[in-house]
């Protein structure tokens, strides 16, 4: 007990003393998966949309596949992209193996299905009284995907929260592609990962500590939205 409470207080320390070791890992992590965020926000939305409101050959098939991605383990994701841009492999020639972009790519991949998931869900099971009114209207395909994007603008949010959510946290991608580089590409979960593997504890709990903050306040963000109106359908 007095060994945990030690660890905590020396945790508690490492954030409030501002470690510059710690909070580059912090902005390694968020500048990393932020961008693969908002990279891969915008495609998502648009090919939900198109999987919600159009009919085409092998539609049903494209959403299967996307589905079965959701399971698919970062590490074989990671595993994928080590090939593709070791030096060894066809991409070599880019040099991005141990990079930030290439973690960002691979975050990409992890997000983009689970996105594209659930913004479909969320679009499919929206009141369709809009769509058909602005169909009836004469309305663009813009402000038809306008329309029904911001009728469903909570849950299409809350998909972008937890698609952040499982990039900011996942290890394995990151761990083949980054190589866990101090002051390069060591991000929360790989430095969480090592740093327990080693019996420190204070810098992994100081860490674990921010993603929670960062849980709860990313969830206190959308319940302050959804609780004043601005995101209720």
């Amino acid at each position: 007990m007095t060994s945990l409470w030690q660890t905590t207080q020396d945790a508690l320390t490492l954030l409030t003393d501002f470690d510059p070791a710690l909070w580059n890992i912090v902005m390694v992590s968020f500048s990393v998966s932020l961008s693969a965020i908002l990279v891969v926000t915008i495609p998502a939305v648009l090919i939900s949309f198109t999987l919600a409101y159009r009919e085409f050959p092998g539609k049903w098939v494209l959403l299967t596949m996307i589905n079965t991605l959701q399971a698919v383990p970062t590490v074989v994701i990671g595993l994928l992209l080590y090939m593709l841009l070791s030096r060894a492999g066809p991409l070599g020639d880019w040099q991005l193996l141990f990079t930030q972009r290439a973690m960002m790519v691979g975050q990409i991949l992890i997000c983009f299905p689970v996105l594209v998931s659930m913004m479909h869900g969320a679009l499919q099971s929206s009141d369709r009284r809009a769509y058909e009114t602005a169909v009836t209207l004469g309305a663009s395909r813009l402000r038809l995907a306008l329309t029904m994007i911001w009728e469903t603008r909570f849950p299409l949010i809350a998909a972008v929260i937890a698609g952040f959510s499982r990039i900011v946290t996942e290890v394995g991608c990151s761990m083949m592609v980054g190589g866990n580089i101090m002051g390069l590409t060591r991000n929360i979960p790989t430095a969480i990962s090592m740093q327990t593997s080693k019996g420190a504890f204070a810098q992994g709990v100081a860490l674990g500590i921010v993603l929670l903050v960062l849980a709860l306040s990313l969830n206190f963000f959308l319940s302050a939205l959804r609780g004043r109106g601005y995101l209720r359908n």
